[in-house]
């Protein structure tokens, strides 16, 4: 099998002196790209004997030689092609052209970029231009708003992994500017935030009627990411057909691509703006929606390739260190080769997936268009009255748990609304008036110490 060198892929026998070079041609191309160790020019497989050594190598002199930073823009793997191991390096597309080598400077020495199948030196004027387009908004050029920063959460992650924690931490991960104060990755990855991520769920295909608003955040971004998987996960139901030899299980979407849309939303969302990314479950789809379109320059055609272009290269560096990425552009790929291009929005501020349900799966579920409101309500009896009464699974939980009298804060928090008044318009105000949820100073309604019972 021959590994032939494209605009993307360059061959190298051994880890020789222009390595950085090559590394730097493919940071400063918009496709980003891929370098085989182990692989001569004419394609032929060679392999590695010293991998370990040589991999420490290779990050090394990428960390120590290269300029800009180049945290988060890389990925170093082992493969085994004609049962020969080699080092494959992928190579980011760089938020910050044009990189250059740290002993030449920003000059045509010491920049470099991919044409063809071979990189060359770039005039000065390439540089300028460069240089002119280089993002502006980069999180770890933003002050973070707060400086009394602790990662206990994000040190535990890490330690779960087997990395040491040293006194550099902070520094190490580019949590911190250059005059010390923490910039705005250390803010969304600290314990304490005010960055929020929030679920919705609709009762129908649009955003008419709200049923629950969860919200994960507040906290560090790969806890708040954690939640949400955790949430998603639960309500991409499953079903299972058994056959005479085995049992088939469906999720109503792909899981793997589910839980690959919702890291790449979040770890490619322009923070910049304030905005976080959102999630949404209606009747008949998930929908994922993550602000600021398309990072960097690539195409349409580039983000269906998986080219590999992080907005946020330093989120990227601690999402795979605590193993929620596995490598540079794999989320894409996992996620198109189970649907296709229909399932993604260009919008021009916003980037939206799309996940409609499997039919199969909502048939067995009983979640159809047509029989949906009658499978997701209970006939509950009123003894007063004698009257049978639809209550929702939601309001069920409701009167589950105030079988012992709660405050409307109480009820709030165990469900997840922040708005109490919203909650009790679309919640407890219906349970009240079919007789079912009580209050135990009925007199005086909004009296501060007011709870709320089950009858």
């Amino acid at each position: 099998m021959k590994n032939t060198e494209t605009n993307r892929i360059e061959n190298k026998e051994k880890l020789n002196d222009d390595f950085e070079q090559e590394v730097i041609a493919f940071l400063n191309y918009r496709e980003g790209g891929a370098i085989y160790i182990g692989i001569n020019k004419n394609g032929q497989v060679i392999g590695i004997d010293n991998l370990d050594q040589t991999q420490l190598q290779i990050k090394d002199r990428i960390k120590n030689n290269i300029q800009p930073s180049t945290l988060g823009l890389f990925d170093v793997t082992v493969e085994t092609i004609d049962n020969k191991e080699v080092i494959k390096v992928i190579i980011s597309s760089g938020p910050e052209k044009p990189y250059y080598l740290r002993k030449k400077g920003m000059c045509p020495a010491g920049c470099y970029i991919r044409i063809g199948s071979s990189k060359e030196q770039m005039t000065t004027e390439m540089i300028d231009n460069l240089y002119a387009k280089r993002v502006r908004n980069s999180l770890n050029k933003i002050e973070s708003p707060r400086q009394d920063l602790t990662f206990k959460q994000l040190k535990i992650y890490y330690e779960g992994q087997g990395s040491a924690i040293t006194n550099n931490f902070e520094r190490n991960l580019e949590l911190l500017m250059d005059n010390g104060k923490y910039n705005y990755n250390g803010y969304l990855l600290a314990d304490e935030n005010g960055m929020s991520i929030k679920v919705a769920r609709y009762a129908g295909t649009n955003k008419v009627d709200l049923l629950e608003n969860y919200e994960f955040g507040y906290c560090s971004l790969i806890k708040a990411t954690k939640s949400v998987i955790d949430k998603m996960t639960v309500e991409n139901k499953r079903s299972a057909k058994i056959t005479s030899k085995t049992r088939i299980e469906k999720t109503l979407v792909d899981s793997k691509a589910l839980k690959e849309a919702i890291i790449n939303a979040v770890v490619h969302n322009d923070y910049s703006s304030g905005i976080p990314p959102v999630f949404e479950i209606f009747s008949d789809r998930f929908t994922i929606t993550s602000y600021g379109g398309l990072p960097q320059e690539i195409t349409q055609e580039d983000f269906f390739n998986a080219v590999s272009a992080p907005r946020n290269k330093e989120l990227m560096r601690v999402f795979k260190d605590v193993d929620l990425v596995e490598q540079l552009g794999s989320g894409m790929e996992r996620i198109m080769s189970v649907y296709d291009k229909s399932i993604f929005e260009f919008l021009p501020n916003f980037l939206r997936i799309n996940f409609y349900f499997d039919k199969e799966v909502l048939e067995y579920l009983g979640q159809t268009e047509q029989d949906k409101t009658d499978k997701k309500t209970n006939i509950k009896t009123n003894k007063k009255t004698n009257i049978k009464l639809k209550v929702k699974p939601q309001e069920k939980d409701i009167l589950n748990y105030c079988k012992e009298p709660r405050t409307l804060k109480e009820i709030c928090y165990k469900f997840g609304f922040k708005d109490t008044r919203t909650f009790k318009k679309n919640y407890l105000n219906n349970l009240i008036d079919t007789g079912v949820l009580g209050m135990t100073i009925p007199e005086q309604p909004k009296n501060k110490n007011q709870k709320y019972v089950t009858k």
